[in-house]
């Protein structure tokens, strides 16, 4: 068909979303080795138009919600100008054992938590 594979949004939205706890402070990776895991409870996707093979997109990932047991993005995807998506991911925090888990103090002032 010559364009992006519907699942690929999804990827990229994970993509952006990692990049933006880089850009808010910690890097998730460290946020797992701290025993506290993101794990998806809700994703969704709104397809506006086609991105086809070798189109450049940008991502934009923004925090939409957040408190000690959820959180929430929303994203926006563009290409050429144009919005191809937009999508929204809702998380909770789990820990190794994938129980809810409060997040930690440590990390409360980077999801704009007192």
């Amino acid at each position: 068909m010559g364009v992006v594979y519907h699942a690929n949004y999804l990827v990229w939205m994970e993509v952006a979303r990692t990049a933006l706890c880089t850009a808010m402070g910690f890097r998730y990776r460290e946020m797992e080795a701290d025993g506290v895991l993101l794990a998806v409870t809700e994703a969704h996707c709104r397809y506006l138009s086609a991105a086809k093979y070798d189109d450049e997109v940008s991502v934009t990932a923004i925090l939409t919600e957040a408190n000690r047991r959820f959180v929430a993005f929303d994203y926006e995807i563009v290409c050429e100008g144009r919005r191809v998506a937009t999508g929204q991911t809702r998380h909770i925090f789990l820990s190794p054992e994938l129980r809810p888990v409060r997040l930690p103090d440590k990390y409360a002032p980077m999801f704009g938590l007192l």
